[in-house]
């Protein structure tokens, strides 16, 4: 079996294995929210907590599929502790890139978790 198929069966079957998702779920008292929905009908929310300019704590919840479940958590990994404008350069690409979601099926869930990441932002970035 080439580098290739390997590596994408291997990515295939850590989609499928339960893992342990801290960053899933809704939060109280968010600094900042947002909440999208996209053209295949998935919604996703992303939830903030800031201080100092960083994002101490993010949440995501999404009623959507496993991409967009996918997507959701590698772009709240991304954030969690960066400085509000440096999560600015978190990008669809960057996750499509990343394996975590399938490159095909998964391009548009990873536009729509960056996308509400970024309204959540200019979110807490319209009221400080």
């Amino acid at each position: 079996m080439n580098e290739k198929k390997t590596a994408e069966k291997n990515n295939a079957l850590a989609r499928q294995a339960p893992v342990p998702d801290e960053y899933f779920g809704r939060m109280n008292d968010p600094t900042s929210a947002s909440v999208l929905k996209g053209l295949c009908g998935d919604e996703i929310e992303f939830y903030l907590y800031i201080k100092n300019e960083i994002i101490e704590d993010v949440r995501y919840y999404t009623n959507g599929c496993g991409n967009t479940k996918d997507c959701g958590y590698a772009v709240a990994r991304r954030a969690k502790g960066k400085k509000v404008t440096d999560a600015l350069s978190i990008n669809p690409v960057e996750i499509i890139n990343s394996g975590e979601c399938q490159p095909d099926a998964g391009r548009h869930c990873a536009i729509l978790a960056v996308s509400t990441l970024y309204r959540a932002i200019a979110d807490y970035l319209l009221k400080s």
